[in-house]
């Protein structure tokens, strides 16, 4: 176990930190040259000992022979290997974020209906989930590039404008190739925060729909100053060119045009979107 959490240590996938919960404090192993694996893991050398922490997909990838057992295992799983020799293996169970579920309905509400759940965990975990939250197409058991694989045959139809919602170092890739990529920053990796062009500060889900609502009220604002803006200097350029239109109505045109579109911007600032 210890030599779990020393790797562990090393990681800031949310799986890692909810190992660390478990550490013991007298611990003092310590894990040196860990390079984390997309998809698959982290391997690293923890007292002179080379140690692979991950899936499966590591663990065949380094011909190390796991557990029969492990394949009838639903929830999530972490094995560990110590010297090219399997070590054992700790179970995970997914917890479902407190405002999941609100969120898929209400981004059915906003117009928002074909969700699509992508992961690396077991596709059994993944579809109960999906289950749960009445997502209506899911993937598991994918990796880094298999879920830029997805992403990129949905963007072969112009019409699909794709906006991927991930927080770890395995999302990076997606968020790069989505037309909107939004990273949950508290939880999330640096890779995907600074890769993304949305960050939800928060790790609440339901901030995406928020997002959306605020952009939305921001698109239709600067629209209405737009056609202000345009409708306002022609009739002013019309007038002027029937000798109706003095300096005061151009004043207006320019500055006083450019004002109202202020004055109607700050009405954003007093709109709720909850």
């Amino acid at each position: 176990m210890k030599y779990l959490m020393a790797m562990e240590e090393q990681s800031t996938h949310p799986i890692a930190k909810a190992i660390l919960e478990y550490k013991d404090e007298g611990a003092d192993y310590e894990a040196s040259e860990v390079t984390e694996i997309a998809g698959k893991g982290l391997k690293g050398i923890v007292n002179g000992k080379t140690v692979l922490v991950g899936n499966k997909a590591l663990m065949s990838a380094n011909n190390i022979k796991v557990l029969e057992e492990t394949e009838t295992i639903v929830e999530s799983i972490v094995l560990v290997s110590i010297d090219n020799e399997f070590a054992g293996y700790v179970v995970i169970a997914d917890e479902l974020k407190e405002d999941a579920k609100e969120t898929i309905t209400a981004l059915h509400k906003v117009g928002i209906n074909n969700i699509m759940m992508l992961s690396g965990d077991k596709d059994s975990i993944t579809q109960q989930v999906a289950r749960e939250l009445n997502i209506e197409k899911a993937k598991g058991g994918l990796l880094p590039e298999d879920k830029l694989n997805e992403v990129e045959l949905l963007k072969q139809n112009p019409e699909n404008k794709i906006a991927f919602i991930g927080d770890g170092i395995n999302d990076a890739p997606v968020l790069a190739a989505s037309d909107v990529g939004i990273a949950m920053g508290g939880l999330g990796s640096d890779v995907a925060i600074e890769t993304a062009d949305v960050i939800i500060q928060t790790d609440q889900p339901s901030k995406v729909v928020k997002a959306i609502k605020i952009s939305r009220s921001t698109r239709k604002i600067v629209w209405q100053n737009i056609i202000l803006a345009f409708g306002v200097k022609v009739i002013v350029l019309i007038l002027g060119a029937g000798g109706l239109a003095t300096m005061w109505e151009a004043v207006f045109a320019d500055v006083g045009v450019a004002l109202l579109a202020i004055l109607n911007a700050v009405r954003l600032q007093k709109m709720n979107w909850e």
